[in-house]
């Protein structure tokens, strides 16, 4: 009787990682398929690095780089930052590793470090040796890291919301989950088989709060592009792995020497202000910070003419306007 009913189980089992499997890969084939590459793929030393570029292309404006945070992906900053830029800036949007289309650097979570080396290298293909670069919340420790480790590849830095100083809350419930062994192996197949991409809209009014997720925002940024199993894995690692990041990187803050403007609002639950710029700014020499009132983690959407504004202050101090 054991036997049988461990046979049993072993079959049930067996059948339900197949049924799992085959949902997990046809959400993955219909979301790359409803949202396919917006731009061009690079070969960049062996990695694939997803790039959207806009504006001119004949050297007669600043190059911008434009990085997006956790979950996202180029069609964040796309919808209708980088557009709006594109007259004045050769603006380039990125994918950062694992997520949208830029290929993961490996399998425990690429480091900020890994991650601007990466980019930066990307950029300079792209023919932009010094950009300007706009991170947004994670994407904005990736730009720090930029900064401070490879600080012949820019000429300007604008962290927008961006975590830069060690904080004491713990990891999220969800990413101790899946940066585990289990939960990449067990859980996120299962999120990916299941979890409705309307999920993910109800988790952007969230992320937007207190102001609205803008019209038509959700239908274009990839709901299903963030439900990927292999997202879900590299997002959870680089959210895992990002504090112990961010505790070594602050000492170097000093290093940061081109012109540098921060962007936060006071109602970021996400990223409080009082735990990062406003330390962060007293940190970086020359650095400003634009505090902006009742503004919640999503400034690049809601608070936009702030972030234009200060991108551009950016390049008149850095000499490029």
């Amino acid at each position: 009787m054991a036997r049988k009913i461990l046979t049993t189980s072993v079959v049930l089992l067996a059948v339900f990682s197949a049924i799992v499997s085959f949902r997990a890969a046809r959400h993955e084939t219909r979301a790359e398929a409803a949202y396919p590459p917006l731009g061009q793929l690079l070969d960049v030393d062996g990695v694939q690095v997803h790039a959207v570029v806009m504006g001119p292309d004949d050297g007669s404006v600043p190059d911008l780089v434009l990085l997006h945070g956790a979950s996202g992906n180029v069609r964040d900053l796309t919808f209708s930052l980088a557009p709006r830029l594109a007259d004045r800036y050769r603006v380039i949007v990125l994918d950062r590793p694992g997520l949208g289309y830029t290929d993961r650097i490996n399998t425990t979570g690429a480091t900020l470090t890994q991650q601007a080396d990466l980019l930066s290298r990307a950029a300079t293909r792209l023919g932009a040796e010094k950009p300007i670069v706009m991170g947004q919340s994670y994407g904005g420790a990736v730009a720090l890291a930029w900064a401070v480790h490879f600080p012949d590849r820019l000429s300007a830095l604008v962290p927008v919301s961006a975590p830069s100083i060690p904080w004491s809350t713990p990891l999220d419930p969800f990413y101790r989950v899946t940066s585990s062994w289990w939960g990449k192996r067990l859980v996120v197949p299962m999120i990916t088989a299941f979890v409705p991409d309307s999920r993910i809209d109800r988790t952007l009014e969230s992320i937007f709060a207190p102001q609205s997720v803008p019209e038509g925002y959700g239908s274009y940024v990839g709901a299903g592009l963030t439900l990927r199993r292999h997202t879900l894995r590299a997002n959870a690692d680089q959210r895992a792995n990002i504090l112990d990041e961010i505790t070594a990187l602050e000492p170097l803050y000093p290093r940061v020497d081109v012109p540098t403007e921060l962007v936060h609002g006071d109602a970021d639950t996400t990223v409080g202000l009082s735990i990062h710029s406003e330390k962060l700014v007293i940190r970086i020499p020359g650095a400003t910070l634009t505090r902006l009132d009742g503004i919640g983690h999503m400034p690049q959407h809601v608070a936009q003419d702030a972030v234009v504004a200060a991108i551009d202050r950016a390049a008149a101090r850095a000499g490029l306007r």
